[in-house]
């Protein structure tokens, strides 16, 4: 029985065919930048088409960026360039599938899953995945089932304030995790520090280009006192977040993956599971901050456990 799961990114579309939980193929290709929805729409079929076809697929799942409701309709989606209005891509894809099941749910909820059925947080029934990259993401899982709210935005992590009236997010609001976590946000405070006066690598590595992750390695690399300062300004923020989240759901397990983190290493999440540990609120609390362990494959993986889970009614 097999199901394919659709990683949809900003800059790339990945997909791959689980079979009894193992990727026994994936493709890719590039996000459209014309079309707007029915251009993914298009894309994602073309990579339904080169994983083999839908014969012998019980279901399609999508992760998608943004808010996304219970049927399916990604409401909100900022990174996708021409989605000004909220679009039905389980539908759409559905149809344009020959009416195959098509299961949507958030990118980051789909990564979180994909960590407790197969990766990080396997065993556990209380978990928060967090996601670093160009922002932070967050899902929620309670009782061994994804929380997603009854607006779908359950686990926004990114969003949670942090310090009362400080930076300004992207988002527009003040004093957000991502602001401080975000690789967007720390680029855009080191360009300001430079505009300063108080030059950085990172500004020199990013010339040209957006910051990537590898950026940052580099820089914190070479010891960037920039660098430096906004790693631990990252991990403070980080560290208070999961402090505040373990004291409302009582979490036991915590996984942090992403771009950022998976380069910077698991020192990087060592630091933020000791961030973490100082704010609790039960010093002794057995709470676990690990890696993710399913990499650039997670969100796909994830994808076609929605699809297996909300077809089948599988929870495992």
């Amino acid at each position: 029985m097999s199901h394919i799961g659709i990683d949809l990114g900003g800059t790339k579309i990945y997909g791959v065919v689980l079979d009894d939980g193992n990727v026994v193929r994936e493709a890719k290709r590039k996000t459209p930048v014309r079309g707007g929805p029915m251009g993914v729409v298009d894309a994602i079929a073309d990579v339904v088409s080169q994983l083999g076809g839908t014969d012998g697929v019980t279901g399609v799942g999508i992760g998608a960026p943004g808010a996304v409701d219970a049927l399916g309709v990604v409401q909100r989606a900022p990174n996708l360039p021409g989605w000004d209005q909220p679009f039905p891509l389980g539908g759409a894809v559905s149809e344009c599938l020959g009416g195959l099941a098509v299961a949507v749910d958030n990118d980051v909820n789909v990564g979180t899953l994909a960590e407790l059925r197969l990766g990080a947080a396997q065993g556990s029934a209380d978990v928060l995945g967090i996601f670093v990259g160009t922002g932070v993401g967050g899902g929620v899982v309670l009782d061994g089932a994804l929380r997603r709210g009854p607006t779908g935005v359950a686990g926004e992590l990114g969003h949670m304030v942090v310090r009362q009236g400080a930076r300004k997010c992207g988002c527009g609001g003040r004093g957000h995790l991502e602001a401080y976590a975000g690789r967007w946000g720390m680029e855009k405070r080191a360009r300001r520090l430079a505009a300063d006066g108080q030059d950085s690598l990172l500004v020199e590595l990013g010339k040209k280009n957006r910051l990537t992750s590898s950026s940052f390695a580099k820089a914190l690399a070479a010891d960037d006192e920039v660098t430096v300062e906004l790693l631990e300004e990252a991990v403070a923020a980080l560290g208070t977040a999961i402090a505040s989240c373990v004291a409302l759901l009582d979490l036991d397990t915590v996984v942090v993956g992403g771009g950022l983190a998976d380069r910077l290493g698991p020192g990087f999440v060592e630091r933020v599971d000791s961030a973490a540990r100082e704010q609790l609120f039960l010093k002794d609390a057995p709470l676990r901050v690990v890696p993710a362990t399913l990499g650039d494959q997670g969100g796909a993986i994830g994808a076609a456990r929605v699809a297996l889970e909300s077809v089948d009614g599988a929870d495992r």
